[in-house]
């Protein structure tokens, strides 16, 4: 019965525990017992909760009593270790935080256990969430399940990779350019970057730039996903960001009317795409043709006129730095590279920001021209499978790109606060998993969680799970 524990998803444990089929206890302890077994050829868990037990314990005798029970009573999460979590050490991937200990949770953190689920363990990240690898000086490096010797991705890569393993079935991660949805396609698994504001950033770090920083649920099933979502949405009256009611939602959802109208791109636009993960994406385009909505290739002009990782990286350093110095001032023998990086990066010129601000407007316009005539997009996630560790530069069908390229087809989503979801749809020659992108307008996530539940029913990937040499 464990392994069938550690490979279902969230909504059917929380089934299995309303039938009393099985027991919050059992479930907690088989995930647990998952951790032990194969954890240390991964090393995606840095901290396990120590009152799981005593949590999964309460929520038995919680249903022994007969008392109401949340949507997720008794099943196991866990977070990425820069979201918040009361009396469990959340230590940002830096031996700067070490030992750190916050006295509350972040809200989403907060929403999820009021829903009744217990956080089983944090999981590991690059220093302060600034990479697109997971590595740092204090919890070392996460490897992909699939693959030991490549990238599970980052930041969100170790969240990525413990539930690809069967260590956790759903869990929460954060995004600045790529790192829940990069994660979720290097492991196979499926995430969620919500339109920004939607899920409140409070009890995460770092706060900036908060504009391009969203809270995202990750998990293996869109199921799970959308109904995470249903649960971490809506204001907290805290972050100044997060204003729009729950339950507002702009998609169009399915309609007996017209047919989902949706555009694929791979390239121009998103830089060079290996030709496994645009076949794949083409494939997926194919699918939901098939699937009754209406689906042709487009071109958007804003992305082909303003690069958007460019427009990113002239934004966000001028943000991220005096956060990083002042976290670092005092402790520059404790910094990884990343920070490092980040700190040596030179500042933008004034009229540079200016000019990338203009172009940050130019894209949503351009998105909002693409929202008129389309209900989604359908792109890449990343422009290749996962790949191996530290590697500066991206081989792109025999082409050499800078490794920052991985982000080229996330980053949009984020400049613009686009809703964007990255599910699994096809494996490489190599055995791992590729991943497609699904974005709609703004609030219309309805319209996504719609089209990834089509391309789940679709798809024909048969090794849904990683074989891990433990």
């Amino acid at each position: 019965m464990s392994s069938e524990i550690h490979y279902s998803d969230a909504t059917e444990l929380a089934e299995l525990i309303r039938t009393r089929a099985v027991s919050p206890v059992e479930v907690v302890q088989a995930h647990l017992d998952r951790i032990d077994r194969v954890d240390p050829a991964v090393n995606a868990i840095v901290t396990v909760a120590d009152d799981a037990l005593e949590a999964a314990h309460a929520a038995e005798a919680a249903l022994t009593a007969g008392a109401e029970v949340g949507p997720l009573h008794g099943v196991p999460f866990t977070a990425k270790d820069s979201i918040d979590t009361a009396g469990v050490l959340t230590q940002r991937g830096s031996p700067i935080f070490k030992g750190r200990i916050p006295e509350t949770d972040a809200v989403s953190v907060e929403r999820l256990k009021n829903a009744g689920a217990i956080l089983l363990a944090k999981t590991n990240l690059p220093e302060f969430s600034y990479s697109t690898e997971t590595d740092n000086l204090l919890t070392g490096r996460t490897n992909n399940p699939w693959d030991p010797d490549r990238t599970p991705g980052g930041s969100s890569g170790g969240e990525s990779a413990a539930i690809a393993a069967g260590m956790s079935p759903l869990g929460l991660g954060s995004d600045l350019a790529i790192s829940v949805r990069g994660p979720a396609a290097h492991t196979g698994i499926v995430a969620l970057k919500a339109t920004h504001g939607r899920i409140p950033m409070t009890g995460l770090w770092p706060r900036v730039p908060r504009r391009f920083w969203h809270v995202g649920p990750m998990a293996r099933s869109v199921r799970d996903i959308a109904l995470a979502y249903a649960l971490l949405e809506g204001p907290d009256g805290a972050d100044g960001f997060a204003t729009v009611p729950a339950r507002i939602d702009t998609g169009t959802g399915a309609s007996p009317d017209r047919p989902l109208r949706v555009g694929w791109l791979v390239e121009p636009g998103f830089g060079p795409i290996d030709s496994e993960v645009a076949a794949t994406v083409q494939a997926a385009a194919e699918a939901l043709q098939r699937s009754g909505c209406q689906v042709e290739p487009v071109r958007i002009a804003a992305l082909e006129q303003d690069n958007a990782l460019e427009v990113f990286n002239r934004l966000h350093v001028m943000e991220l730095k005096p956060a990083f110095a002042e976290a670092t001032e005092g402790h520059e023998d404790e910094i990884f590279t990343i920070a490092q990086a980040m700190l040596a990066t030179p500042d933008t010129p004034p009229a540079d920001f200016i000019r990338a601000e203009q172009a940050a407007e130019r894209l949503k316009d351009g998105f909002a021209g693409y929202f008129r005539r389309y209900d989604a997009l359908l792109c890449p996630v990343l422009p290749v499978p996962a790949h191996a560790h530290g590697l500066s530069t991206l081989t792109v069908n025999g082409r050499p790109m800078p490794a920052e390229h991985i982000q080229s087809a996330t980053v949009p989503f984020n400049v613009t606060g686009l809703p964007a979801l990255s599910i699994r749809f096809g494996t490489s020659r190599g055995g791992l998993p590729i991943g497609v992108q699904l974005a709609g307008k703004w609030l219309a996530e309805s319209t996504v969680l719609h089209l990834a539940s089509l391309l789940e029913k679709a798809s024909d990937v048969r090794d849904r799970h990683p074989s891990i040499r433990v």
